[in-house]
């Protein structure tokens, strides 16, 4: 391991980090590809910490596949469209062996043979497609499958995910100058418990399944906030691949692999239909051992010639088909439907059901969102259920079996009272949600500090939902301040907490008084002030006292902040009793500042806005961006008249016809390098 002393020049330098950048290649590989790594987290740590000390000494020397740049670049505005090199088309179903078998004789008479018609069987990953694209080795772009010819760019989003290789290297394989890659990005079952544990802490609605999560993961226009999702790849085929001679579908996923791609490796190959309709079916049965969803089996022709012969029809290929599971459905009863209400004052009805094994575990809860959605599945206390579960933490009702009523059912119908302090409940028009009117009912206030104390909030391990009731219940807390005078003999004195365990709590506390402004603005609660918008906030202000004297036109006038949420910002602070719960959070020393980022020495783009499209011959759109923010410009999704260039490379779209339109410079690659040297 080299010391920490800086290199005697830059060549040196340069040397040692790509040295450096391949070793932690490997191990990445290692790690989050092949599940077996070989060196401890401590000593992958000194060289990533060693590269980072070398590229900021060296910002020059800075590539878009360093290991260091996975995450990184501001927030994006919205998606940029881009056109897949070769369409991403969908897969026809079957539904039972009869389909499959029918789809096998169509494989027979479009080939006319019969015999050695060879099928590979990959598991069906329920996820999010996309689209990767390689140039030199080098990591792109990447797309969502959009309408199979055009997706959203979400190269940003793409780069965090560990599994994705940035660069692609092999001792004895050409890397092909041009290369596309199609896969599926999910999110393991853990990944999914953990982020609805952590939302439904912050008062947040949980995301319905493990794919939703990834969907939702992928499209966060702050690549920060994907980062922290713990999303996963697999890599199952191909499109454009220059120059490399390929026969087989297994030899294309063997090669993907040692590129350094995450493949699946369940798939399997057979010699006979009736061999992979039991491989479905085995999986059918065993999908819950997994520690990722699937929702189905691809069968497709393994020949890639025979492929070709079969061709495709007007929809889907004639050579593939998608064997999908039944639904994993159950039948109960509706014993009871309780209702509770949120931080916001919103009350959720949940169906207490009669316990019931489905998808490989017991359900006795679901979700019924509001009464409208009660009212349309006409569902009553008693009846018999049908319920839906596909990964989600709450399942779903999804029907009524009227024929089983008795007559004794009991149609439901909101409280007209809150449920946790008595007051009016009332329903605003135009919204589907029932509401307290009690600005401060006990459960606002709960939840409320369940919200305070999260993850991205202020962040207090170890404070839970059980921890913070048993504090209310004792009175120890009346306000969220409270909890930062909160003693060692106080929290003892709660149901199974010890000395360590109160000692731990308490510097958990302490630490989160550096939490800093934005952590802080979005633990206030505001409405519509989320963790995005708190940080654009406090980075622009810097303290609480200068967001608390902000006026609705300087909020407005951030990038991203709305009138909505600017009315929001001043109303909150406009209250006394906020204003006065703020002064004792700081009085106990909790910290309010939050550090301004740092002017660059060049503000050369000061002002000017670009939008970027097509493909760029040297430079990723990630690189171009990084760029033109730290000389000062801005980078959007979309052409306008306030567009002041477009940067603008091979296979640029609808943007480049409406920037010439309007009459707005368009810069090419050499041109911008011009412009900003």
């Amino acid at each position: 391991m080299p010391s920490s002393n800086l290199p005697e020049n830059a060549e040196a330098a340069k040397a040692e980090i790509r040295e450096l950048r391949t070793q932690i290649n490997y191990h990445n590989h290692r790690y989050y590809v092949l599940d077996n790594p070989d060196i401890e987290d401590k000593e992958y740590d000194l060289l990533m910490r060693r590269l980072i000390t070398l590229e900021t000494a060296y910002p020059e020397l800075i590539t878009g596949d360093s290991p260091t740049q996975r995450v990184g670049g501001a927030p994006a505005e919205g998606f940029l469209r881009v056109a897949h090199l070769t369409p991403m088309r969908s897969l026809g179903n079957a539904f039972s062996e009869e389909e499959l078998m029918a789809f096998h004789q169509r494989v027979i008479n479009g080939l006319a043979q019969t015999a050695d018609i060879e099928y590979v069987v990959e598991l069906k990953i329920d996820g999010l497609a996309i689209d990767l694209v390689y140039e030199n080795g080098r990591l792109i772009r990447g797309a969502t499958r959009g309408d199979g010819y055009e997706g959203e760019d979400v190269t940003g989003n793409i780069r965090t995910i560990r599994s994705v290789p940035l660069a692609l290297e092999h001792e004895s394989l050409a890397i092909p100058p041009l290369l596309e890659v199609r896969g599926e990005v999910y999110m393991p079952r853990k990944a999914f418990d953990r982020l609805n544990r952590e939302r439904s802490a912050a008062g947040e609605p949980p995301f319905a399944n493990p794919r939703n999560a990834a969907a939702g993961s992928l499209r966060q226009l702050d690549p920060q906030m994907t980062s922290k999702r713990a999303l996963d790849v697999f890599i199952y085929g191909i499109g454009i691949h220059e120059g490399v001679d390929i026969q087989t579908h297994t030899q294309m996923l063997q090669y993907l692999q040692k590129l350094g791609f995450k493949i699946n490796p369940l798939y399997r190959v057979f010699k006979r239909i009736e061999d992979v309709v039991g491989y479905c079916t085995e999986w059918a049965q065993k999908r819950g051992d997994l520690a990722y969803d699937i929702d189905g089996m691809v069968v497709k022709v393994n020949d890639l010639a025979g492929q070709e012969r079969l061709g495709f029809t007007a929809k889907d290929p004639r050579w593939a088909i998608a064997y999908k599971f039944p639904a994993e459905q159950a039948v109960t009863v509706v014993e009871d439907i309780f209702t509770g209400v949120g931080r916001t004052g919103v009350l959720t009805p949940t169906a207490i059901l009669r316990p019931v094994k489905v998808a490989g575990s017991t359900v006795s809860r679901a979700t019924l969102h509001n009464q409208d959605f009660i009212n349309e599945k006409d569902i009553r206390i008693g009846d018999t259920v049908i319920i839906h579960k596909a990964g989600e933490v709450i399942p779903e009702v999804i029907g009524v079996i009227v024929e089983k009523r008795m007559g004794k059912e009991q149609p439901f119908v909101m409280p007209a009272a809150c449920p946790e302090c008595g007051w009016p409940v009332v329903r605003q028009q135009g919204e589907a949600a029932h509401k307290c009117t009690n600005a401060h009912c006990p459960a606002l206030f709960r939840e409320g500090l369940i919200h305070f104390v999260s993850r991205d909030a202020m962040n207090i391990e170890g404070l839970g939902p059980s921890i913070l009731t048993a504090l209310i219940d004792a009175k120890l807390v009346t306000s969220a301040a409270d909890l930062y005078t909160l003693t060692a003999g106080q929290i003892i004195n709660l149901e199974r907490m010890g000395d360590k365990s109160a000692q731990n709590l308490l510097a958990a506390i302490e630490a989160s008084k550096q939490a800093g402004l934005a952590r802080l603005l979005y633990a206030l609660g505001i409405r519509f002030v989320g963790v995005k918008a708190a940080g654009i906030i406090a980075r622009h202000f810097g303290c609480m006292q200068a967001v608390r004297e902000a006026s609705f036109a300087s909020l407005t006038e951030l990038n991203e902040i709305g009138e909505k949420t600017a009315e929001s910002i001043v109303a909150f602070f406009a209250v006394p009793e906020n204003l006065e719960f703020i002064e004792r959070l700081e009085a106990v020393g909790v910290v309010m500042t939050e550090e301004k980022p740092q002017q660059t020495a060049s503000q050369l783009l000061q002002g000017k806005t670009f939008v970027l499209t097509g493909i760029l011959p040297t430079m990723t759109r990630t690189e171009a961006t990084a760029v033109i923010e730290r000389l000062g410009g801005k980078v959007t999704g979309s052409v306008s008249k306030k567009t002041d260039y477009v940067l603008a490379g091979s296979e640029a779209g609808s943007k480049l016809d409406k920037a010439r339109n309007l009459g707005i410079e368009i810069l090419t690659e050499e041109q911008f390098r011009q412009l900003v040297e």
